[in-house]
């Protein structure tokens, strides 16, 4: 699974629409477009920390590295 189906994922499991993510976390809302059409572009890694922070889980999960979303400090 890539990183894309998983945050898309985690949003609908916690009701979270690509308009509040975006607003929230400084990103466009076009870039879930492309995620649903393309899961395996590229993101910088930047908003892959901000998406993980938000969503409260590890980039490790997000990234396909364990199948543990909780976050390890």
């Amino acid at each position: 699974m890539e990183y894309s189906e998983r945050i898309l994922q985690i949003m609908q499991s916690k009701g979270i629409t690509p308009y509040r993510l975006a607003k929230e976390t400084g990103m466009t809302e076009s870039l879930f477009s492309v995620w649903k059409t393309n899961p395996s572009s590229k993101i910088y890694a930047e908003n892959l920390v901000k998406v993980a922070d938000y969503l409260g889980c590890s980039v490790d999960y997000l990234l396909g590295r364990t199948n543990n979303p909780e976050v390890n400090r």
